[in-house]
């Protein structure tokens, strides 16, 4: 392995860490604004969104209602209920009976 892999490890790890260190450094014991607080807080429901929307419409190749079908129940069973097992499960086991009938 040349140098090369070691500097693109080393760069990435450093990229990495950055955006990491800073938040800690410079926010620690720092009360945010709420408006702040209340859009860090919903960021990772939006990024989780961005990465399941697409995920919903390429599950299975030439069926998209398996797709819409599986949202509808996870959507449906986590507004019902908050345990994500349950709605992981419970997706899957529809999915599956959709599978078997058609």
């Amino acid at each position: 392995m040349g140098a090369w892999y070691w500097w693109t490890i080393f760069g990435m790890a450093l990229v990495t860490y950055i955006p990491r260190v800073f938040p800690l450094t410079f926010l620690e014991g720092k009360k945010l604004p709420p408006v702040i607080s209340g859009v860090l807080s919903n960021i990772p429901f939006a990024v989780l969104g961005a990465l399941i929307f697409p995920a919903i419409l390429y599950v299975q190749q030439g069926n998209l209602l398996f797709g819409v079908i599986g949202a509808v129940v996870a959507f449906t069973l986590a507004i019902i209920s908050t345990n994500v097992m349950v709605v992981v499960l419970g997706t899957i086991g529809v999915l599956a009976v959709y599978s078997l009938l058609f």
